[in-house]
């Protein structure tokens, strides 16, 4: 079973507040108030206020709708790099990445986004980490990966697999899942879906 999250500490709070700020940023160039953004997403005013505070950090498939409602894409939430128009190679320094905070997970962008076809991530999960604990899903394509280090739970449709250190897996985009990082050890892994959804 999932283990209960640890609380943030002050490298992940200063994360979740960034992630905030942004959100918040975005939110007054939209002239929107909670209110607006809450019913548009449909989560509660009190999940808006806190996670534009950094006292909470919304779900995977909540952050994606909040950002719905603000017309922007969750890309613009990553870190570094940049659009670069008929990018090939992205170079490691070159990388955008999300740090989630107290989700315990890192995102790192490994493709340009100039391929939206299809997009290869790095995920890192620190213990305790997870994708949330309601499962969600894509309207279409597929997703694939494989654990480089540590030990991943991946939750797809109700069913637990246990994915170790070389294993890999594949499923449709529409399979409802969840997945976390089990054991005391960060699981590593590489998380590739068609098409792009940052």
């Amino acid at each position: 079973m999932e283990n209960e999250p640890a609380k943030p500490d002050r490298a992940e709070a200063e994360s979740d507040n960034t992630l905030g700020r942004r959100l918040r940023q975005r939110r007054k160039v939209r002239n929107m108030s909670l209110k607006d953004i809450a019913a548009k997403a449909q989560v509660s005013v009190g999940l808006i206020s806190q996670v534009e505070r950094g006292i909470s950090m919304p779900s995977v498939k909540t952050l994606s709708a909040i950002c719905n409602a603000l017309e922007m894409p969750v890309s613009w939430l990553f870190d570094g790099g940049g659009r670069q128009p008929g990018q090939v190679v992205v170079r490691r320094h070159q990388r955008r990445f999300l740090d989630l905070g107290s989700k315990g997970m890192i995102k790192e962008l490994m493709t340009p986004d100039s391929c939206s076809g299809i997009q290869m991530m790095r995920l890192v999960i620190r213990p305790g980490g997870s994708s949330g604990e309601k499962p969600y899903n894509h309207g279409s394509g597929a997703k694939c990966g494989t654990v480089v280090s540590g030990l991943l739970a991946l939750e797809v449709n109700g069913v637990v697999h246990k994915v170790e250190a070389g294993d890999s897996f594949a499923f449709d985009a529409t399979e409802h899942i969840r997945f976390w990082a089990l054991g005391d050890v960060e699981a590593d892994l590489f998380w590739v879906v068609a098409p792009a959804v940052y």
